[in-house]
Parts: C-alpha cells; sequence; structure tokens
C-alpha cells in the first residue's frame, strides 16, 4: 500500500467526522509534517450533559504520513521532536489501523 492511499483515507475520514485538513508546503524547512488536521469544537447532543465549555476551541494535530512499515526519517524525527517541544501534537500514521485509531481518538 502506498502512502497516498493512506492520506487520502485520512482526508476522507477527517471531512466525513466535520473536520478539516490541509496538506502543507513547507518554504525553507524540510522534514515538517505533511498535514494539519483541524478537528471541530465537540457539541453535546439534545438533551444529554457535555462538559464541551471546558474546552471551547477545536483541536489542530499535525500528522506525518507514511506508507504501512515505514517510519519518519532521521531530519523528520528531529523535527517532530522540535515541534513536540513547543507544545504541539505531532502523530505518525502508517496504516489505515493507525487513522482509524487517531479518529477514534479525536472523536473522543
Amino acid at each position: 500500500m502506498r502512502e497516498s492511499v493512506v492520506e487520502r483515507y485520512l482526508v476522507r475520514g477527517v471531512q466525513a467526522a466535520g473536520g478539516q485538513v490541509r496538506k502543507l508546503q513547507w518554504l525553507g524547512r524540510n522534514s515538517a509534517p505533511d498535514r494539519v488536521v483541524m478537528w471541530p469544537v465537540r457539541t453535546a447532543a439534545p438533551g444529554s450533559i457535555d462538559c464541551a465549555w471546558c474546552k471551547p476551541k477545536g483541536r489542530v494535530v499535525w500528522v506525518e504520513l507514511k506508507a504501512p512499515g515505514c517510519k519518519p526519517t532521521a531530519a523528520q524525527a528531529r523535527e517532530h521532536q522540535r515541534m513536540r517541544a513547543a507544545g504541539q501534537d505531532v502523530r505518525v500514521l502508517g496504516s489505515i489501523e493507525a487513522v482509524d485509531a487517531f479518529l477514534e481518538e479525536l472523536a473522543q
């Protein structure tokens, strides 16, 4: 399976759940993540109690996509670590199953 298959699956899954995905091109910055996922603010179902008020903003996650079995390069791993040190949420997804687990986590 190619990386592009995993990427398309992520984009379709996020969009189907009401989120947005952007593909990024970094000027002067190699090895940065491929995509940014913007997850909407969670809203309560009618008649239910929800604490969505405690997290009033949506969520942003930087995503590096890989073909199954492939790992980030050393340069990518360093860039991801720099971003995490700056408080960013960076994920590496390399399979359909990893995308499914990621989407399930975001939906909670």
